[in-house]
């Protein structure tokens, strides 16, 4: 197999030829048709988070088809296709695991950071932690709906069903996606770009957006719940300002610049600040439900496998409206 590999933070990826390999117990292997590049991708190439300490591959937006499977697999059969997220695998045995918080798990698993990931043409994963994928979809298509897509989507439904007006901070990959799910619920979305993205605000108001313009500007009236993507802690207070009384603002990357300091008086009147870690299986689930019956279109620039950092520098700057997807 081959894959694009880590060896170091702070350093560009690595053509590497690997052996193929084997599934374990409760396992799969899936011979790789796309996988999505995600802003964490860029948080652990650059050690935003951690660096584990091992060589890895990156990538937790993973479409593919099973090649091979390990002992104690049941539900899942050679050949289907299956999406594979960055929650890999949790213990099971935690508070939060045995509380319907698996997200939180204290013992887990992610694609991609603690186990080897997507930039390959081979990976190997946890059966639980597959989902199950219609035939005939484009895996290119598909393979933001894995992280940017479910991140998304949780950060949505966090930001409260009462909530009919929303904010996103940060118009890329999860922003484009979960914009037509809140449109299709019959919301009014609010899209805001990095100051002076004259392009990224067209592409939002052709998506439907009711406005858009610039993270420094105030919507024209406030609104019920802004989710933030971008990771700028500076949009905080920002959009707290943007709520009104009881408003929420929804943090939703896994990483985030300083938040600066900010007047009591953005957070009083029962505003609220929350963030989102991670997904549950049953996110994946709900939210792959309703793809197909809210006629979900990913807008997506395709890169080789062998082009992945460029494709990781293209997102650092917003070369590219959707999300980069690599190809092996």
């Amino acid at each position: 197999m081959y894959a694009m590999r880590l060896l170091a933070p702070h350093t560009p990826l690595q053509w590497t030829e690997l052996p193929d390999p084997q599934p374990g117990p409760g396992q799969i292997r899936v011979r790789v048709g796309a996988c999505g590049v995600c802003r964490t991708d860029l948080h652990v190439v650059d050690a935003d988070l951690p660096f584990p300490g091992h060589a890895l591959t990156p990538g937790h937006e993973i479409v593919g088809r099973i090649d091979a499977i390990g002992p104690n697999v049941e539900g899942l059969h050679m050949g289907q296709r299956v999406g594979i997220p960055w929650l890999g695998h949790t213990c099971g045995c935690c508070h939060y695991c045995q509380t319907e918080h698996e997200n939180l798990c204290d013992h887990p698993l992610f694609t991609g950071y603690t186990r080897d990931g997507g930039y390959a043409t081979l990976a190997v994963a946890d059966a639980h932690f597959a989902f199950p994928l219609p035939d005939g979809d484009d895996d290119v298509a598909t393979a933001p709906l894995l992280c940017a897509g479910l991140i998304g989507w949780r950060s949505l439904v966090m930001a409260g069903k009462e909530a009919r007006s929303i904010g996103l901070y940060g118009f890329g990959a999860a922003a484009h996606i979960i914009a037509q799910v809140a449109l299709w619920q019959g919301r009014s979305v609010y899209a805001f770009t990095r100051p002076g993205d004259t392009k990224t605000q067209d592409f939002a108001r052709s998506l439907g957006c009711t406005w858009a313009g610039g993270s420094d500007e105030m919507p024209p009236e406030q609104l019920d719940a802004t989710i933030i993507f971008a990771p700028v802690g500076a949009l905080v207070p920002a959009a707290l300002k943007a709520v009104h009384k009881a408003g929420r603002v929804v943090c939703a990357g896994i990483h985030m610049s300083e938040i600066p300091a900010f007047s009591y008086d953005l957070l009083w009147e029962e505003r609220q600040i929350v963030s989102v870690a991670n997904l549950t299986r049953q996110d994946g689930l709900d939210f792959l439900e309703i793809v197909p019956r809210a006629g979900i279109r990913t807008t997506t620039t395709p890169y080789p496998l062998r082009d992945a950092n460029r494709a990781l520098d293209d997102l650092r700057h917003g070369r590219f409206e959707g999300a980069a997807v690599l190809v092996p």
